[in-house]
């Protein structure tokens, strides 16, 4: 069930919730390793990470967590009218804890900005990554996304 009726209604609130704890496990580190060729060791030999690596155990890829954070936002912004939604990236990234495997993250989301478009609403949602039992998040994002309840009409050029 969409946690909000409208767009109308998500623009009501500054403080859009917060997600459920997800698990950031080795298989996760390692299969975005895959996706991505980033197999620095750091990230996927947990036994040089633990003898040799400043965190005790491999960690996260900066881009994993932040490639969560779009996880978070489908997770936490449902909205019953939007019919699609459009990317428009990242801004103002910052890392601030890194992600130890076998942590758990969850997310945090708020509205910053917020303008109407024709069938729509073009938003700035802070997506804070919090680490369970860490006080400082791993990743603060502002997200830029515009949201649709309807196809925006097309005028020629």
């Amino acid at each position: 069930m969409p946690r909000f009726t409208d767009l109308d209604d998500l623009l009501r609130h500054d403080e859009l919730g917060t997600g459920d704890w997800l698990l950031v496990d080795q298989d996760r580190i390692d299969g975005f390793a895959r996706i991505t060729g980033d197999h620095q060791w750091i990230h996927t030999d947990p036994e040089r990470a633990r003898t040799h690596g400043p965190f005790g155990t491999t960690i996260a890829h900066g881009a994993l967590t932040l490639s969560l954070c779009m996880t978070f936002l489908t997770d936490i912004v449902q909205v019953g009218t939007v019919t699609f939604a459009v990317n428009g990236g990242f801004d103002r990234v910052r890392f601030h804890t890194p992600v130890r495997c076998g942590s758990r993250l969850r997310g945090t989301v708020r509205l910053r900005e917020a303008r109407r478009l024709p069938g729509g609403a073009r938003l700035i949602l802070r997506v804070t990554a919090e680490i369970e039992g860490e006080r400082r998040p791993a990743c603060v994002a502002d997200h830029i996304l515009a949201l649709y309840e309807q196809t925006p009409e097309h005028t020629p050029d």
